[in-house]
């Protein structure tokens, strides 16, 4: 019995899709994004659409159909719009600068700390406390802007540090004398 999942998966001009037996390839004007899905989940392009089958209603089966019918909708994302992270720097003398592709970070150590663009990812900088991190994986995109992020996270008590713009940071009262 083959489910087919409630959401097919529209796919814009201009996207090209390759399905093999295990591995699903999108490439598109923002580059080229390559998966591998399990053997028991199909993926079907009918009608300029993406359908991804399960075999069963198992729940180990229902996993693996969501999870493969979102990694394919991100990467068709991915290529066409991208992802984006925005941080923001707190603190005084804390700041980002760009140095070619890669990002350099004054965050009130002895030194300046950088941080390398991989290939895939470009870093901007519009004022010095706010880092903008754009790509078309969005694994790789959040898995940089966390880890810059963890390079100095926001403390509790002044709020300095590196945050995602909007997160909310919970304050903590001080010593009292």
């Amino acid at each position: 019995m083959s489910r087919i999942g409630r959401q097919p998966i529209p796919v814009p001009t201009g996207v090209t899709v390759s399905i093999e037996s295990e591995r699903v390839t999108v490439s598109g004007p923002k580059g080229e994004l390559s998966e591998r899905i399990n053997r028991d989940i199909s993926v079907e392009q009918i009608d300029g659409e993406l359908r991804v089958t399960r075999p069963t209603d198992r729940s180990e089966h229902r996993a693996l159909h969501g999870l493969t019918r979102t990694l394919v909708a991100n990467m068709v994302q991915g290529v066409t719009a991208g992802f984006e992270k925005r941080l923001e720097i707190q603190g005084v003398g804390y700041r980002a600068a760009l140095k070619g592709r890669d990002l350099e970070l004054a965050l009130g150590y002895s030194h300046p700390v950088a941080v390398k663009a991989p290939d895939g990812i470009e870093f901007e900088v519009p004022q010095p406390t706010r880092i903008v991190v754009r790509g078309a994986s969005k694994q790789q995109v959040g898995e940089i802007a966390a880890y810059i992020r963890k390079q100095r996270k926001p403390e509790p008590y002044k709020g300095k540090g590196i945050r995602y713009e909007g997160e909310y940071i919970a304050r903590k009262v001080g010593k009292r004398a």
